[in-house]
């Protein structure tokens, strides 16, 4: 077991409840990714990589309730979370497995993720990318609501000091808090231009940032061949 799955299978049951405590732009942040997930199908196939509990696609549940799903993550806890999310729903499949070594068979509208590629490091983030642009359809779009690393040292010290006096005074437990403060030395995050160049250089068109505060950003791009 990877410590990524290690840490991930043990904040499994409280991971949602966390969430917005853990994130200061929590409703922009996933609320932007929604409303820039348009595509021409009331009943897109969508792949959320790195889906853990659901609460991704469950918002673009909200938007697209006829929509296909597929959610997979490393973390099989994290899944069984989403399995009673979604009970019933038979538009969701799941696989336990890591994305970035996974051979997808399908084709996919949309291409999602949120809070999970910053786990890998730069030449996968590439890879993964580039995978992506491999399994969507023609005006297919893809969008990552992530961390990105500062532009200048003084910046990611900026970025991480707001962070740290957000969680500080949100309500978390300091056992909460220590816990996620030795998840994060499992990030690998890279900055904002080198993802959005990395998505220019595997084909994306119509590249940019949606969204950004501080270390979080929501980046989007677009296959139109």
């Amino acid at each position: 077991m990877s410590e990524i799955q290690k840490k991930f299978d043990d904040i499994s049951k409280k991971y949602d409840e966390q969430r917005r405590k853990f994130i200061p732009c929590f409703d922009d942040f996933y609320g932007m990714l929604v409303s820039v997930a348009s595509i021409n199908t009331e009943n897109p196939k969508i792949l959320d990589i790195g889906a853990g509990t659901g609460l991704l696609s469950a918002f673009l549940m909200k938007r697209y309730p006829n929509a296909s799903f597929t959610l997979i993550d490393i973390s099989e806890k994290m899944l069984d979370i989403a399995k009673d999310r979604f009970r019933g729903n038979s538009n969701v499949e799941f696989i336990v497995a890591d994305y970035s070594k996974c051979s997808f068979i399908k084709k996919y509208d949309m291409v999602v993720s949120a809070l999970s590629i910053h786990h890998l490091e730069n030449k996968e983030k590439k890879e993964i990318y580039k995978k992506s642009y491999s399994l969507l359809r023609q005006n297919g779009i893809i969008i990552n609501a992530d961390q990105v690393y500062g532009e200048t040292p003084f910046i990611e010290n900026l970025n991480k000091r707001v962070w740290r006096h957000y969680i500080e005074n949100s309500g978390l437990s300091k056992e909460e808090i220590l816990a996620g403060y030795e998840r994060i030395k499992l990030d690998k995050e890279s900055t904002l231009d080198q993802q959005i160049n990395w998505l220019k250089e595997v084909g994306f068109c119509d590249v940019s940032c949606i969204y950004k505060y501080y270390h979080f950003a929501v980046m989007f791009g677009r296959k139109v061949v």
